[in-house]
């Protein structure tokens, strides 16, 4: 009988295990995804949906604004659980254009809106391909310089793109909030602006300068506390649209 029990209890632990792990590596919600696009095409305002392909036959939503006598375009990427209109990010893909530089907002994976931020690791490897799928796009309309400005959990992603691409095809990456060190800081091929709120949260303040450490090597390369700024720039968003707009015109040159 007790042998029983203790078979009884490995298997409930074995099973405990394999569903925390299933959790942990389950896919991109894709329903999520579809919802938002429905609540965010009919009300876009600055710009026009557009939808890319992955591989796998999935298609995800992008809201590109063109730019009159573009100077480059920029690939938009957002952070965990939200959208490509989404607070900040709205700010960038909506007045980057105004400064010279059409930009493309894309939906990146997400999960469900209880998961944490340990959980998305996982889908990095799709965040790395619809980030492709979107310089691919701006190629498509004969951009030649192409940056990444990406938010928190979408820096990561960035981060991720750039650690595995032997030819990311971009010309400048602006890390906003990122909430990690660098993956591969010496394989990072262009110019980079790691930008963060004077208010952040304190891992982003506390790496700040392991970051610059990092990047230092990589001329044009630069690091900018906005004064008075949290982790999503509420308020300071025009803040935020200067440093990157100032950084692109750099890189650009």
């Amino acid at each position: 009988m007790l042998g029983g029990n203790r078979k009884s209890g490995l298997k409930i632990a074995l099973w405990l295990v394999a569903t925390a792990w299933a959790a942990l590596v389950q896919g991109a919600d894709y329903a999520r995804e579809m919802k938002w696009a429905d609540e965010i095409s009919p009300a876009i305002l600055v710009g026009d949906p557009v939808y890319l392909d992955q591989v796998s036959g999935h298609r995800f939503l992008g809201i590109y604004t063109a730019a009159e006598n573009a100077k480059g375009a920029v690939v938009v990427v957002h952070g965990m659980g939200v959208h490509p209109d989404w607070g900040l990010i709205n700010a960038l893909r909506s007045n980057l254009p105004e400064r010279g530089y059409a930009t493309l907002s894309i939906q990146m994976p997400v999960l469900a809106a209880d998961a944490k931020g340990e959980a998305y690791p996982p889908l990095f490897p799709e965040a790395a391909e619809r980030i492709a799928a979107a310089v691919a796009y701006l190629r498509g309309k004969k951009f030649e310089k192409i940056a990444i400005a990406s938010h928190s959990m979408g820096a990561r992603m960035a981060d991720y793109f750039f650690a595995h691409s032997a030819h990311p095809r971009v010309s400048a990456w602006i890390a906003v909030g990122i909430t990690t060190p660098f993956a591969a800081p010496g394989r990072i091929p262009v110019p980079v602006l790691d930008i963060y709120g004077e208010k952040d949260f304190d891992f982003v303040l506390q790496q700040a300068p392991a970051r610059a450490q990092a990047i230092q090597a990589q001329r044009g390369s630069a690091q900018v506390s906005v004064a008075g700024s949290d982790h999503y720039f509420n308020g300071k968003e025009a803040e935020l649209v200067d440093a990157v707009a100032l950084f692109l015109d750099r890189a650009f040159q």
